[in-house]
């Protein structure tokens, strides 16, 4: 059985990934252990750690009661990052991509666990130059994360819509208002997780997995949402990242009251064939982002993304469903070229 450690609902605990620049060209560099050796030691409340590429830094925030709690946290990890990486004339950004440089052409951190990845999963790995936010919600029960995760899971291409912002890709506009959530359905295991019955059902297909040595743990299914059962939470994987802190804290917000919500609605009923419904709206998040229509998850209508919003079963303070970051950049990108889109993340994620 995988270890568990649930019983503390609606707690928070919020990853960011966030980008390390070059000073001057804004590119990307692999200056991760640069940041983590200045970083060791201080007294912060949180934690970072490399991620599959040396030109990203991850931070976590130490478990928090709240959503603001959580994302005060964060503010204060950002901001240190940021004078971590200005001591070597760096900077950090956050975005779900970097507009400019090729993620293929990025250093590996070096770590065991990476470069197996790498030897097993190829160009799809390296391709991975993207950045999402996640965010963990403590729950009661196995049973209880379960059941959360199947309720607000027809609800997450929406969130992607709304957190569009990865329009660009190696010097490039893609076409896509979040190309992160195409680049990430280029991994195995990746998407909406396998429709099952409950959670002994799930533990069995993580088993099976495992048993073939094709997968080390739960952690090695890149789902947009799965359950995390060692933390005790549901942790949510969908958004693309914010570059602006209070737009994080939105999304925070978003997350811990639609699962707060959740925990207290009957269980959904079992319908594999929503998986495919699911597929199709978050196809259409990351190509329209909210600008786009989506199939609302109990009945056959296809709705605008802000009209969708209006059916979310709690109040969504702080979006209207009319842009999204992505409408920025590409705004920038197409006046001053990317560059300018590069600095003004960099301004942008700690404004």
């Amino acid at each position: 059985m995988i270890e568990q450690h649930f019983g503390r609902a609606l707690t928070v605990g919020v990853e960011e990934e966030l980008w390390i620049l070059d000073g001057e060209t804004l590119e990307l560099v692999a200056g991760v252990q640069q940041l983590l050796g200045a970083l060791d030691g201080r007294a912060l409340p949180g934690v970072f750690k490399s991620e599959l590429h040396a030109s990203v830094v991850e931070l976590t925030n130490e478990v928090a009661d709240s959503p603001d709690e959580a994302v005060d946290r964060v503010a204060v990890l950002r901001e240190a990052a940021a004078e971590a990486a200005r001591a070597h004339g760096l900077l950090v950004a956050a975005a779900g991509s970097h507009p400019i440089s090729r993620p293929e052409q990025q250093e590996i951190a070096p770590e065991e666990r990476y470069r197996d990845f790498v030897e097993y999963a190829g160009p799809t790995a390296r391709r991975q130059g993207v950045s999402g936010l996640h965010v963990h919600v403590g729950m009661p029960s196995a049973d209880d994360c379960f059941r959360v995760l199947e309720t607000i899971l027809p609800w997450l291409p929406l969130v992607l819509a709304l957190s569009a912002n990865s329009p660009y890709l190696a010097g490039e506009e893609t076409g896509m208002m979040s190309v992160r959530a195409e680049v990430l359905g280029l991994l195995p295991r990746a998407g909406a997780p396998p429709p099952v019955r409950s959670y002994a059902e799930w533990e069995a297909f993580v088993d099976r997995m495992v048993a073939t040595g094709l997968a080390s743990t739960y952690t090695s299914f890149w789902w947009d949402v799965r359950l995390h059962p060692q933390f005790g939470t549901l942790e949510i994987r969908a958004p693309d990242q914010p570059t602006s802190l209070e737009r994080t804290r939105a999304f925070v917000r978003l997350l811990h009251e639609l699962c707060a919500w959740a925990l207290g609605a009957p269980p959904r009923p079992y319908d594999p064939a929503e998986r495919g419904v699911y597929e199709q709206n978050r196809w259409a998040a990351s190509r329209f982002g909210p600008h786009g229509k989506l199939i609302h998850p109990d009945r056959a209508e296809a709705l605008t993304v802000p009209e969708l919003l209006k059916e979310l079963p709690i109040a969504a303070a702080g979006f209207d469903g009319e842009s999204c970051e992505a409408d920025r950049q590409l705004e920038v990108g197409r006046a001053d070229g990317l560059r300018a889109v590069c600095a003004d993340l960099v301004e942008r994620s700690l404004a």
